[in-house]
């Protein structure tokens, strides 16, 4: 037996609780792990709402993220005691995810974890961070150069405080943009934002398809009016990192940037990442991450917390990086 969050649905709706689910209910996969820590990301507030028709089978277990060592392998890449993470390939969606304390997954999602890292760092870490750090890696093989401004829309939430955090510790100079100003500006600043605005000021499509240059950089975690607010600030051949769109998923803008300013819109998705770009991607991680400012953003919570902390997370207020200790319910 193990514990774990069951979704299940009914002609009265979704529920979600804390049960005790038997080992052979788990998928058919080739490595088994116990799961230590998981995380709360956008997807999962989704999840977890029913929301977006993520999920097509009941009884589920959610939780796209998980990292914990491995209890037994039919892999030869993987032996018993190793210590993995696994972020995307649909895990939490289509197959059973990492809200509970034991997994069985395919060999191919799981990533082995830098020794530099624990378990629970990665997880602070999750989709979100894990995203974010692919947002600045491209940015970077763009042509980003330290001292650059760069702006990181939804700053507050995963994606952009760890894109914040990522950013100020190799030098860019880093203007976060968030709804929150009073509440979070303080925090922002804390992991590195050199400024920070109100997401009022670039939240909507401008009339004109041209402002002034102001962004050799963005990471946008918004869409819609946003990201054609932020396309028209770029630079003369600066770039967007596109990775969210919490604002919409649309994009009212034009060609004229692209033409006139030779911009590069980028999209970001770490769900499919292949192996060797997901294992460079925790390596840079492992290199670059500040761990106290990562702490400094992390809130922990246990199984039995999530289910009300969905609706927190889809309206954007909760506070940078959400971990799930699996192993208390």
């Amino acid at each position: 037996m193990f514990r774990a969050l069951l979704l299940d649905q009914s002609a009265d709706g979704l529920t979600a609780d804390v049960v005790d689910v038997d080992d052979d209910r788990l998928p058919d996969g080739d490595v088994s792990v116990d799961v230590e820590w998981s995380s709360l990301n956008y997807k999962d507030g989704l999840i977890l709402k029913g929301l977006g028709r993520l999920v097509r089978d009941y009884p589920h277990v959610p939780g796209i993220d998980l990292a914990g060592t491995v209890s037994a392998s039919a892999d030869p890449r993987y032996e018993s005691g190793d210590r993995v993470a696994l972020t995307g390939w649909r895990v939490g969606e289509v197959w059973w995810g990492g809200y509970a304390s034991k997994a069985k997954v395919k060999a191919d999602w799981l990533s082995p974890l830098p020794d530099t890292l624990t378990t629970r760092q990665a997880m602070a870490v999750g989709t979100a961070g894990f995203t974010a750090m692919m947002a600045v890696d491209q940015l970077e093989r763009h042509g980003l150069a330290a001292g650059d401004p760069v702006l990181v829309t939804g700053a507050a939430g995963g994606v952009g405080s760890t894109a914040v955090s990522l950013l100020a510790r190799l030098g860019y100079e880093v203007t976060a943009s968030t709804g929150r100003v009073d509440a979070e500006g303080d925090a922002l600043r804390a992991i590195g934002a050199t400024n920070v605005v109100n997401r009022a000021e670039i939240a909507d499509a401008p009339e004109r398809p041209l402002l002034s240059e102001r962004w050799a950089g963005a990471v946008d975690a918004v869409g819609s009016g946003t990201l054609a607010h932020i396309i028209a600030e770029l630079r003369y051949g600066g770039a967007v990192a596109a990775c969210g769109l919490a604002g919409g998923n649309d994009l009212p803008t034009s060609v004229v940037p692209f033409l006139l300013r030779g911009v590069t819109l980028y999209g970001i998705d770490s769900v499919m990442c292949p192996a060797p770009r997901r294992e460079a991607t925790w390596a840079r991680l492992a290199e670059v991450l500040d761990t106290d400012a990562l702490e400094a953003m992390t809130s922990e919570v246990t199984l039995a917390d999530l289910p009300g902390l969905a609706d927190e997370i889809l309206a954007g207020r909760t506070r940078g990086r959400v971990v799930v200790n699996t192993t208390t319910s």
